[in-house]
């Protein structure tokens, strides 16, 4: 049993996860990592609003409750402008709570897929390698829009 929780970007905090429980339930985009095990989602918010305030504290309460694993949610790279404080949660949140992290949640919708690509947002190496368990082919992507 795999242990997860998500953290969203406070831009879409109202957000009611959709999308994210969607993708965990049939283990596509990040969740795809789990093909094969169970998942029990024992926390999902948001990072606080820039500078990410609550990525301080929010990890301890999943951890708390018996996470293991941090989803940085797919919104964090397809907002516009996508996070800036992103590889700063990457490297917090193992460093501080000892729980890994994963970049994503649900697929990249192909709306995003498409904006991104005509401004070459993920173009870079570094992009390339974060934006991996959610760039599924177009018609997942479309499903996702």
């Amino acid at each position: 049993m795999k242990r997860v929780g998500i953290i969203i970007c406070n831009r879409y905090h109202a957000c009611a996860g959709g999308k994210c429980l969607r993708s965990l339930r049939k283990r596509e985009g990040a969740f795809s990592l789990y093909k094969s095990e169970e998942v029990e989602l024992v926390g999902y918010t948001t990072c606080g609003g820039c500078p990410g305030g609550n990525i301080e504290y929010a990890p301890a309460e999943m951890k708390g409750n018996g996470a293991e694993i941090v989803h940085l949610a797919t919104g964090l790279v397809v907002g516009y402008p996508p996070c800036p404080h992103l590889q700063a949660f990457c490297e917090f949140i193992p460093a501080k709570y000892g729980l890994e992290v994963v970049i994503g949640t649900h697929p990249i919708p192909q709306n995003y897929y498409v904006a991104h690509e005509e401004l070459g947002t993920w173009w870079s190496a570094e992009w390339q390698e974060r934006i991996q368990h959610v760039l599924e082919d177009e018609e997942v992507r479309l499903a996702y829009d």
